[in-house]
């Protein structure tokens, strides 16, 4: 690493730490760096290769509106890749774009050790790197999800496919496959199964296929239901909600799954849909957590309650109801948070200007009352 003393580290070049970078580059902030385990949008780049965005992406600067996907105002992934619904790999394009047109100071194959803040006497944190120790005077984390998923949700999980795993759903060839999780991860991966030819089951201790909610962290995107329908029309697919998976067995040359009602018999192994782990694992005691749904709880401007100084980008960011899981909702808290940053290092050639370009764009939200109205129709 180039310096060894920070004002503000990113950790994560994802879609969070490229956009929140991207900002601070804005406002000249120039004393930071984003720190990347791996290689700019690693994440995304380990999709499976027929997952596809299930948000669209489109360019409508001219008549006021921002790519769903878009992580920077002016820009749009539709418009670079000429693609509605961007593959990972495609996605991570445009995010290296990104990232050379600001000229990010992004640092990789850095990976965080453990994270500490100093005593009340010293404000800041230590961060204990690969490549050695650093400190900062403000952490942002920006690491997602995807490289954390969730192994050990069902007793005998070990036998089956975690879709983050898969590179390609045209390897699974096969009579049958059964997918354990109904969310968007799994009737993903059911619908890549059926196109190859398999007969699928779709297990769900819930039907988020049957939610009524305009939220699309609470329900299955409009682009997944209109694939769905397309190879349940053809017989593809069978899906059965209000069923809790108790067990997975290895039998034979086959596995049997119990959800407590009856035991379901396949041969291949199933595939597991349920979700992933957050990476704030690796400093949950950095954070208090909602106790019934186990969420990292953040004051207004997105900083953990019990550790000042640590703020939090990206997909696990959530107040109450309202959930910002999808690019185009955590993107609108960049600012938020940008905002906060600059405040407190005082810097005083700061364009705040920056602020009212990003909310004229959409993409400063600190009015939460203004959220979570449904669709009357």
């Amino acid at each position: 690493m180039k310096k060894n003393s920070y004002d503000v580290v990113i950790i994560g070049a994802g879609a969070a730490g490229i956009g929140v970078g991207a900002l601070l580059q804005l406002l000249e902030i120039n004393n930071f760096v984003v720190l990347e385990r791996q290689e700019i949008g690693a994440s995304f780049g380990m999709w499976p290769q027929e997952m596809k965005f299930i948000s669209p992406s489109f360019p409508g600067h001219g008549f006021g509106a921002l790519d769903l996907n878009a992580i920077v105002p002016n820009t749009s992934p539709g418009h670079v890749l000429k693609s509605e619904h961007p593959s990972g790999k495609e996605y991570q394009i445009y995010l290296r774009s990104v990232a050379k047109h600001f000229e990010l100071p992004v640092e990789t194959g850095i990976d965080v050790l453990s994270l500490q803040r100093h005593s009340s006497k010293r404000k800041g944190f230590t961060l204990e790197t690969n490549q050695g120790t650093i400190s900062s005077r403000t952490v942002i984390w920006a690491a997602g999800e995807f490289q954390y998923p969730n192994l050990n949700s069902i007793p005998g999980a070990e036998h089956c496919i975690h879709n983050s795993t898969v590179k390609s759903w045209k390897e699974y060839k096969g009579k049958d496959y059964i997918v354990i999780g109904g969310f968007e991860s799994g009737i993903d991966a059911a619908v890549n199964l059926a196109l190859n030819g398999n007969k699928v089951r779709v297990f769900d201790k819930e039907e988020a296929w049957n939610s009524e909610s305009s939220d699309p962290s609470c329900s299955i995107s409009t682009y997944t239901y209109e694939r769905l329908r397309w190879v349940m029309d053809k017989g593809l697919i069978t899906l059965h909600g209000n069923s809790t998976i108790k067990k997975i067995e290895k039998s034979g040359d086959g596995f049997i799954i119990t959800n407590g009602k009856e035991k379901i018999r396949t041969k291949n192994p199933p595939v597991l849909a349920t979700g992933f782990k957050t990476s704030l694992s690796l400093i949950r005691d950095q954070f208090e957590w909602e106790e019934k749904e186990n969420y990292p709880l953040l004051t207004e401007s997105d900083e953990s309650t019990i550790t000042p100084g640590l703020f939090l980008v990206g997909p696990n960011v959530r107040h109450d109801d309202l959930i910002f899981c999808f690019i185009y909702k955590f993107r609108q808290r960049f600012g938020v948070v940008a905002q906060e940053i600059a405040k407190r290092i005082g810097h005083k050639d700061i364009d705040t200007s920056v602020f009212d370009f990003y909310r004229d764009k959409g993409m400063l939200l600190d009015d939460l009352s203004c959220c979570g109205d449904e669709c009357a129709c």
